[in-house]
């Protein structure tokens, strides 16, 4: 049986906060006990928060091209401008619409900047350096609190070019595949699978996000039950390069 535990004890994150400690904290006040196999699955927002990642944008200049766009889209040119240092290239921009390319790799809208849960009007959040890097210290600072080992995901809420509305996906990954490759094997009439490859990690931080209500201030949650790929995985592995990408 597949459980979604949402911790709900998480204090508000503040610059120099480990998270570890604080999932581990907040998993004892909550009276739930970590377990082997579990998948932590971490809002990015609160590891951004953590690691500085936070802009004033009292503090930014914008650029030409950022006052060009901001009159176009109705956006604060310092808010545009802050996305821009961001990103690596443009992939779409129509109206309100930046979708960018960040220097992750990651197509999303305004290269994931964002001006929602954080104090104050003047500030905005940026993604995290390296998300990977971030999940790998947050897994091993648990396990050493603990003795526990278990998955950890960074998640953030992306829309979809083809469907409607947003879901949580993993933008870093550490103690997980990010995917599970079937191909070669054979499905339940002896077919042989040549395409299939499933987004573990994707369908792991859309799950766990049905429980982390942004309004309920619920940024952590635990998927228990789950019997995902072991081994050494990268959100980057569900990164589709651009030879292969149909909508670029």
């Amino acid at each position: 049986m597949i459980q979604i535990i949402g911790l709900k004890k998480m204090p508000l994150v503040k610059e120099g906060d480990n998270i570890g400690d604080l999932i581990v904290k907040a998993a004892k006040q909550d009276g739930v006990q970590l377990e082997n196999d579990d998948v932590i699955v971490v809002a990015q927002k609160i590891v951004s928060k953590a690691e500085g990642n936070v802009v004033n944008l009292a503090s930014v200049v914008p650029s030409p091209l950022a006052e060009r766009i901001a009159k176009m889209s109705d956006k604060d040119p310092r808010h545009v401008e802050a996305i821009l240092k961001e990103t690596k290239s443009i992939v779409r921009m129509r109206e309100a619409h930046l979708i960018v390319e960040t220097h992750h790799g990651l197509v999303c809208a305004n290269a994931g900047v964002d001006r929602s849960n954080i104090d104050g009007e003047e500030s905005v959040v940026l993604l995290p350096v390296d998300p990977d890097r971030s999940a790998r210290e947050i897994r091993a600072r648990i396990r050493k609190l603990t003795g526990v080992d278990l998955g950890v995901i960074v998640s953030d809420t992306f829309g979809r070019a083809w469907r409607i509305g947003q879901v949580n996906v993993a933008i870093g990954v550490d103690g997980l595949k990010a995917i599970a490759d079937y191909r070669g094997s054979k499905d339940m009439f002896g077919h042989v699978l040549n395409v299939t490859q499933m987004a573990v990690a994707d369908e792991l931080a859309s799950a766990a996000e049905l429980v982390m209500r942004k309004s309920d201030g619920i940024p952590v949650a635990i998927v228990r039950g789950f019997d995902y790929p072991k081994g050494s995985g990268s959100a980057r592995d569900l990164i589709r390069p651009r030879e292969e990408d149909l909508f670029r």
